[in-house]
């Protein structure tokens, strides 16, 4: 089973992909409000595949993206945005990131794009 770092400032939209990933059969193995929480856990925890929110306190998504890209180049992060956010997506595709989810988002595209980032089938 697929390990997921979830990267979120708010515990609603954690909890939220948190039940998301647990229906779609991945185990959530931890959890950071912003982006240093985000750096240290991933050293520690070393999943398969984070979810970084772009907008956060103490380290934004982009600058947390940047970090763990340079801990692991193979670092498989996909970015969580809301809707006219588009230029920081880009900015974070350019940095490595691998896909991103917008919010609000529905359950099976969240599913479909992790699955797709992870390289699993169905």
């Amino acid at each position: 089973m697929a390990r997921v770092l979830i990267v979120d400032d708010s515990a609603f939209m954690r909890n939220l992909l948190k039940n998301v990933l647990f229906k779609g059969n991945l185990d959530t193995v931890g959890e950071a409000a912003d982006g240093e929480d985000a750096i240290t856990k991933y050293k520690k925890l070393k999943p398969d595949l984070v979810t970084m929110d772009i907008i956060m306190p103490n380290k934004d998504g982009i600058a947390a993206l940047k970090e763990i890209r340079r801990i692991d180049q193979n670092a498989k992060v996909i970015m969580v945005t809301a809707v006219g956010q588009e230029k920081l997506v880009k900015s974070a595709i350019k940095f490595g990131a691998k896909g991103y989810i917008v919010k609000p988002f529905q359950a099976p595209k969240v599913i479909e794009e992790v699955k797709k980032v992870l390289g699993i089938d169905g």
